[in-house]
């Protein structure tokens, strides 16, 4: 049987691989990808509380970060079209050249 512990652990584990990806990765699609796994990893913790203590709210919490990533990719996307057209790369170590 899956209890609470396991879900935890899978949650803590697939948000270890996006903060590694966080700090490894230069590539903007790819750190934007690795925040999305650290939010889904959040969603699942607050899921399987809300399933462990019988209580819907931690349900009605993963609406909101959904809401939230959803409007990070949207703002994360279009900075990465902005350095694609501007620098013709997506490394984030470039990103100091977006001055006006």
């Amino acid at each position: 049987m899956i209890t609470l512990t396991h879900y935890l652990v899978l949650s803590a584990l697939l948000f270890t691989i996006g903060l590694a990806g966080i700090m490894t990765r230069r590539n903007v699609i790819l750190i934007l990808l690795c925040v999305e796994l650290m939010f889904n990893a959040a969603n699942l913790a607050f899921v399987a509380f809300a399933k462990s203590l019988g209580d819907p709210s931690g349900q009605v919490i993963v609406f909101f970060v959904i809401t939230v990533a959803a409007a990070e990719v949207t703002v994360g996307l279009a900075i990465a079209i902005l350095m694609a057209r501007r620098l013709s790369t997506l490394n984030a170590d470039e990103v100091s050249l977006l001055k006006w």
